[in-house]
């Protein structure tokens, strides 16, 4: 589906992936002249790479320069897992749950960073909730928490769309296949960036056509993201490329066709998304 005008000048801001961070690399997967190829941010350019991107891929080619490439969702996940209620500050009254509340995300509601966030016909409360995800980069089984944290290859930006009265509403789903699922309501870019420490303090902003709607540090996270890796391995194999969301901070509200939300995470850069009906 075409953007529309405002939409691509919306959007065209885009496509910048922080600035690595000391000890940090970025990853992104891209499209060029009609090939899709993974690639490591090198200065202003995008180094093309060759082999699996997590099992030490090397150059292939010369680097091209940003602005001639489109950037894709950064992986391509067997799985997506998701975390929910993982702030205090998005608990509200609730209590703090005693483990890591999981749930699953298809990966067909993947959606690229620049493409529209498509809200159903029948979907009346559609929120964002900017979210700190997980790649991993090994197989995970069972894993102790250094296994698990070795099993970590990077973390990127997402955007965990949700149908709040599909969610929780009078006629609410048994589960939440659409509400959390449906097409595009899983952005998730603009790149995977290695070398970070979560646990130290990483800002996550998500922000609504330019206003702060959600201001927190992942250092706030209820359960961390080795805690989360680690738990969902005792039951389910986590395979390289599957990708966990982690949670989302704070409030949310809903979104309305032609708005644009944005969350940015200090080290990964800006996942920037417009609203459309779809």
């Amino acid at each position: 589906m075409r953007l529309t005008r405002r939409e691509l000048m919306a959007c065209a801001a885009l496509l910048e992936p922080a600035r690595p961070k000391p000890g940090s690399a970025l990853y992104v997967r891209f499209e060029h002249q009609g090939r899709v190829s993974y690639g490591r941010l090198d200065g202003g350019g995008v180094q093309p790479l060759s082999g699996d991107l997590f099992a030490n891929p090397h150059p292939a080619g010369q680097p091209l320069p940003l602005r001639s490439v489109k950037l894709l969702y950064p992986c391509t996940p067997p799985k997506v897992l998701a975390v929910g209620r993982n702030y205090r500050s998005h608990l509200g009254q609730a209590p703090a749950p005693k483990r890591p509340e999981f749930f699953y995300k298809p990966v067909s509601c993947l959606q690229h960073p620049g493409e529209p966030i498509l809200i159903p016909p029948d979907a009346k409360n559609v929120h964002y909730e900017g979210e700190l995800v997980i790649v991993i980069g090994r197989r995970c089984r069972r894993a102790s928490r250094a296994e698990a944290a070795a099993a970590i290859f990077g973390y990127t930006c997402g955007n965990d769309v949700s149908e709040r009265d599909w969610q929780g509403g009078p006629d609410r789903d048994m589960q939440w296949w659409r509400a959390k699922g449906a097409d595009t309501f899983g952005p998730m870019g603009p790149a995977i960036a290695t070398g970070l420490d979560p646990e130290a303090g990483l800002l996550l902003e998500t922000r609504l056509d330019g206003r702060t709607v959600q201001k927190q540090s992942t250092s706030d996270l209820v359960f961390d993201c080795v805690e989360c890796v680690e738990f969902a391995s005792r039951y389910v194999t986590l395979e390289p490329g599957d990708v966990i969301f982690t949670g989302t901070p704070g409030e949310t509200r809903a979104m309305q066709p032609g708005s644009v939300v944005e969350v940015e995470i200090e080290g990964i850069g800006t996942l920037r998304n417009p609203v459309r009906a779809g």
